[in-house]
Order: C-alpha cells, then sequence, then structure tokens
C-alpha cells in the first residue's frame, strides 16, 4: 500500500532532533506560553515576513481569532470561497458575521479575482482569500480591491507555508494571514497548532488577549477571549521542523515536476503553476471525468487517495440557509478533483506505479 501521506518517514529522517527538543520542554517543565513558543512565533513571523506572529491552538482558531480581531461581527458580510476546508467559513459564522461566497478560477482553484467587485455591499468588511492546494491566490487585485472600499484582507494560508506570490511569501500580503500546523501539512506539528501573523502591533497585541482568555495580564481580562494557546511541546516540534521546511518543499516540488512529466498526453488535467507564482504542492490534484471510478481503482491497486473537497461550503447542509448561490466552477470540479499521494518522502518507484496504473485506467 501506498499511502496517501507517510509521517512516520518523516519523524524516522528528524527523530533524534524532535526527541531531544521534547526532551528538553519537559526537563524544562514549562508548558505553556514559554520560550519555545517566543522563538517559534519570532521565527516564523520573519521566515514568512512580518513583524509579529501569534500562536494559537489551530488553524480554525486563527481564522476565527482573526476575524475577531478586526472587529467583524452581526451584521457584516465577509468575502472568500466555497472550495475550501469548511474552516475558512465557520470563523465568519463563528463571529456573527456572514460569508459571502466567490467562484473559483478552474485554473488556480483560488478566488476568482474579476468576480469580487459584483459581491461587495455597505456590509462588507474583509476578504478572505484560500491559498489553496500550495497555490498562491492572485493578491494584487484582491488588495487593490480591499484599498478601493476599506476592506481588511485576511490571508488563509493555511496550505501554503513557503508558496509564493510575485517574489514575497504570502502571509505577508494581507493585512492579516493565517497559518494551520496541523500534522499534515507542509509544516506541521505532532497534533493540533496555528498560527497568525500581521505587521500590524495593535492587533498582535489584541490577538496575544484573544488567546488567553482576554487577558494582558493574569487575572485580568479586558475583552472576551478564548482559550487558544500553542502549546511548548509543539513549538519546539515546529522550531526543528521549520530549518527543513524549505528543502521539503523543493521535494514536493520536485515530487509535482515528475508527475507532470509522467501524466502529460494523458486525458488527466494536471496542476498549473502561474508565472507569478510558487507553488508548495501541499496537496497534487488532478481532475479526471471519471473520479469516483479512478480513485475505486487505484485503492483496489494499493494507492491511497484524497478528494479535496467533495461537497463545497455552500451545499453543506450547515450553510443551506446561509447562503444561496450557484457557483459554476467550484460545483463542475468538485466532482472531477482527486489528491494523489504527495509527500518529502515519496520515491520515484512509488510515483512512477501511480502514474503507470491512471494512465493504464484512462487510456
Amino acid at each position: 500500500m501506498i499511502p496517501f501521506i507517510d509521517l512516520k518517514r518523516e519523524y524516522s529522517e528528524i527523530k533524534d532532533e524532535i526527541n531531544s527538543a521534547i526532551q528538553k520542554v519537559l526537563e524544562r517543565g514549562w508548558f505553556i506560553l514559554g520560550k519555545e513558543l517566543e522563538k517559534l512565533e519570532h521565527e516564523f513571523s520573519k521566515y514568512v515576513g512580518t513583524k509579529f506572529g501569534i500562536g494559537v491552538n489551530s488553524g480554525s482558531d486563527a481564522l476565527y481569532l482573526a476575524v475577531k480581531a478586526l472587529g467583524i461581527g452581526r451584521g457584516d458580510e465577509v468575502i472568500t470561497v466555497s472550495h475550501t476546508f469548511i474552516s475558512t467559513a465557520d470563523a465568519i459564522v463563528r463571529n456573527g458575521a456572514k460569508p459571502v461566497f466567490v467562484d473559483i478560477d478552474p485554473e488556480t482553484y483560488t478566488i476568482d479575482t474579476t468576480l469580487i467587485e459584483k459581491k461587495i455591499t455597505e456590509r462588507t468588511k474583509a476578504i478572505i482569500p484560500v491559498h489553496l492546494y500550495g497555490h498562491p491566490a492572485d493578491m494584487d487585485p484582491i488588495m487593490e480591491i480591499a484599498e478601493k472600499y476599506g476592506l481588511f484582507v485576511i490571508e488563509d494560508a493555511s496550505q501554503a507555508h513557503g508558496a509564493k506570490y510575485k517574489g514575497k511569501k504570502v502571509g505577508s500580503i494581507g493585512h492579516i494571514a493565517c497559518f494551520s500546523f496541523y500534522p499534515t501539512k507542509n509544516l506541521g506539528a505532532y497534533g493540533d497548532a496555528g498560527m497568525i501573523v500581521t505587521d500590524d502591533e495593535d492587533i498582535a497585541n489584541k490577538l496575544k488577549m484573544l488567546r488567553n482568555y482576554g487577558s494582558y495580564k493574569k487575572y485580568h481580562h479586558d475583552v472576551i477571549g478564548i482559550n487558544s494557546r500553542l502549546d511548548e511541546i509543539q513549538a519546539s516540534i515546529l522550531r526543528v521542523k521549520l530549518k527543513y521546511l524549505d528543502k521539503w518543499n523543493e521535494r514536493r516540488r520536485k515530487i509535482a515536476k515528475l508527475y507532470n512529466e509522467l501524466l502529460e498526453g494523458s486525458e488527466i488535467i494536471i496542476p498549473i503553476e502561474k508565472e507569478w507564482a510558487k507553488h508548495v504542492y501541499h496537496l497534487y490534484v488532478i481532475r479526471c471525468k471519471e473520479r469516483d471510478k479512478l480513485q475505486q481503482y487505484l485503492f483496489k491497486n494499493g494507492i491511497q487517495t484524497q478528494i479535496h473537497y467533495p461537497i463545497p461550503i455552500h451545499k453543506q447542509g450547515t450553510y443551506l440557509n446561509i447562503v444561496n448561490e450557484y457557483l459554476p466552477a467550484t460545483e463542475k470540479i468538485c466532482n472531477e478533483i482527486l489528491s494523489l499521494p504527495i509527500h518529502p518522502w515519496l520515491n520515484e518507484d512509488e510515483i512512477e506505479k501511480i502514474c503507470s496504473l491512471i494512465k493504464v485506467k484512462i487510456t
């Protein structure tokens, strides 16, 4: 069986460093809001190219707290996409606001920037572009629209650690950005973890209060917050893995290139990389009209695949009473997309086997 992802291989490569980092935290005996988190916040924000980093419990909490920190709430609207993980929209709804969905570019699967302006109303407060699968959204027109209408831009960079837009790392372009460190991400913890980055010191300070019960000082609570803190053990693990992120991203790009070469000439639609983008291939997503049959065939032959995402958010039961949208590009690709295994420890023999099986099935 070729698994979709293999975290055991990752651990075996950096086992000694990981074990040593965890051991130091255990010996220090300080597990929440300590030196490891402070160092990770500094190192990761520097890596992204922002002034401040605020570690939180998860990427979902990062999005929720980012929306909250900007004062977005009941009666407000936030423009985003339906083709993403549900936490993007949940962050809006949990703050009392309404998500307004825009269709996607069928090539990059990110927000179609030509459709944004027609969705703006007097209630619109922000845009949340998602850098999906590791490919950046087209940020220049988004930032121009935001400036024109006085809107915030929250980058959902949960799948795009290290990706670049016109030479700048994603997360450094909008007013605020959110990252997930879920274990399967390009930079993943060994549990839940997330980070918010920004250049705005006031927003950063507010976020530090919001993640810690609204407290700036023990037993002093100026705002209503939550308990969402990235713990010291996960911070120590992420600090080790951050050193390898660029190397691992380059390996993903080489794997994607090999996939592209081996699938060339087939009926499969392979992912693209725009000239202004550096794709980090968190996921390698192909399109096939007979997607379900292909997935079943690959599974029978020992290949694990996944679908990201089979049901768009605006078609989920929890959102049917909130929005009523027709998004043709989103709805079309949801029936065709299939994510193939991709991680830095996938070898060429495995890639060749996967591609060979695909070509046999669809030709």
